[in-house]
């Protein structure tokens, strides 16, 4: 049985971009016995977060919580502004990344949660020149992110 848990801003690793951006690594679905997983980006304005995947085990729910996002969801682009909710259920293709206007923030959370802070951490190494994307082949299964198209999305 999973207890309450709280998670302090002090506690959060950050996992730097380039340009000002981040990933706040909030849950590895390690306290929640795996229910969820969750974590805070930060997007320079008409940075993308990531290029179309998807994930065969769990719902993606990301809620804006600063500035315009736009997601790409089973091929049709939209943008979410402050306040909205974007729910990404198992098989459905998404891509997303702040809109050129200004940079945005956003909630993400996984359910049923998978360990996968270690992929955030390699995707901030490949921002920043540390790794080559290739790197990246070999942790599809593990972290469950199907990747369904190339970084040129929009």
């Amino acid at each position: 049985m999973t207890k309450a848990f709280i998670v302090h801003e002090s506690d959060v690793e950050a996992v730097s971009l380039p340009g000002g951006g981040s990933f706040r690594l909030l849950e590895d679905s390690e306290n929640s016995d795996g229910l969820f997983g969750a974590n805070r980006l930060v997007l320079q304005a008409g940075a993308n977060g990531t290029r179309p995947h998807h994930h065969t085990k769990s719902t993606e729910i990301f809620y804006v919580l600063a500035g315009t996002m736009e997601f790409l969801v089973d091929g049709e682009l939209r943008s979410v502004s402050t306040g909205g909710l974007v729910v990404v259920p198992p098989g459905t293709v998404h891509a997303f990344g702040a809109s050129a206007d200004g940079p945005a923030e956003f909630l993400a959370v996984l359910t049923p949660g998978i360990v996968r802070f270690e992929y955030f951490r390699q995707l901030g190494r490949i921002a920043r020149g540390e790794a080559d994307w290739d790197s990246m082949d070999e942790l599809h299964d593990r972290f469950d992110v199907h990747f369904d198209g190339g970084p040129e999305w929009r």
